[in-house]
């Protein structure tokens, strides 16, 4: 009896086709991840958005039994913090209106990987993602009052504490939280996303210069208002 040979062979994958597979998969888990992290960055922006609502609600309702001034425009006898503000203690302006906030949750922004959420308003210190406007007035509804914090000088990051601007500071954002990209929320209650250049103009438009002298040592403060047709220039802390 002759023995039958079989057509069908035993195929095992070439090291072409394993390479092939490979390159194929690994195309694939880069456009998933690069999908996972985008949706995961729109994610935190639109939470980033939902806070900074939520801080604006905060802020009228303790305007509304302060003589519709923001904390940092009352002074602390009065319930308020202006004299805290004024030295870029932004801390002490947020638990002013602890009651209203309801959470400290509210002052982290989701994007912000490099601080920890608080656990009650007496743990702010390290813990806040938003600056304050220590200039800002309901009178002028297109200042800004609070808003990401993460900015840069000529590419360095800013530290805590009060914003020096010039009238030609390169202010911009870092890529730290949303990809060169901030959140600002303004006293008419609107919030707007700004590119750096948008950042740049939002600042111009409500007085960016002559922030060099504390608050408490400001009679210049007149002057400035006379220089930007009675808009307060802009002054904000870092926390």
């Amino acid at each position: 009896m002759n023995p039958r040979f079989s057509n069908q062979r035993n195929h095992a994958l070439t090291l072409v086709e394993v390479l092939v597979t490979i390159c194929a998969i690994a195309f694939l888990a880069v456009i998933f991840l690069s999908s996972f992290f985008a949706v995961r960055q729109k994610a935190a922006r639109v939470n980033c958005v939902n806070n900074l609502k939520r801080i604006g609600l905060a802020y009228r309702a303790w305007e509304g039994y302060h003589g519709d001034k923001y904390p940092m425009n009352v002074p602390a006898t009065n319930g308020g913090a202006m004299e805290l503000a004024a030295i870029g203690d932004v801390a002490a302006t947020f638990q002013v209106v602890s009651n209203e906030l309801s959470t400290p949750k509210l002052l982290l922004c989701p994007a912000d990987t490099k601080r920890i959420e608080a656990a009650n308003f007496n743990d702010l210190n390290g813990k806040i993602s938003y600056f304050i406007n220590v200039n800002a007035t309901e009178s002028f509804p297109d200042m800004p009052v609070f808003g990401d914090d993460n900015f840069a000088i000529n590419g360095f990051p800013v530290k805590s504490g009060l914003l020096e601007l010039s009238s030609n500071a390169p202010i911009s954002w870092t890529s730290a939280r949303h990809k060169f990209v901030g959140n600002i929320s303004f006293a008419d209650g609107s919030i707007t996303e700004f590119s750096n250049s948008g950042l740049l103009q939002a600042l111009e438009q409500t007085g960016p210069a002559t922030n060099a002298t504390p608050l408490s040592q400001q009679p210049m403060l007149q002057e400035a208002l006379q220089a930007h047709n009675g808009v307060p220039t802009n002054r904000l802390a870092i926390p």
